[in-house]
């Protein structure tokens, strides 16, 4: 599973990356959680609160975003979006 990230202030993509864990023996929540964490890492931001919207988004879109208000922490962006990418499918 790959997850790519977006930092977007004021419409406009100022950062991105990618995280990916392959490990055959974790379950995909455990993938999602690992690549969210890294991708927050990669892009030294904190790690944001995860909605039901989120779950949701994510199943049906495979994408979703992060509002500020998210994080408990003050954050210089507007969203933190994220896509998931890779062969394996949602479980």
């Amino acid at each position: 599973m790959t997850l790519s990230g977006k930092i977007i202030v004021n419409g406009k993509i100022v950062r991105e990356g990618a995280s990916s864990d392959n490990d055959s023996d974790h379950s995909f929540r455990d993938k999602l959680e690992n690549c969210l964490l890294g991708l927050c890492a990669l892009l030294e931001i904190p790690v944001p609160l995860w909605l039901k919207k989120n779950t949701r988004e994510l199943a049906v879109f495979k994408k979703t975003f992060f509002s500020s208000e998210q994080f408990i922490e003050k954050v210089w962006f507007d969203k933190f979006e994220i896509v998931l990418t890779g062969s394996e499918s949602q479980k």
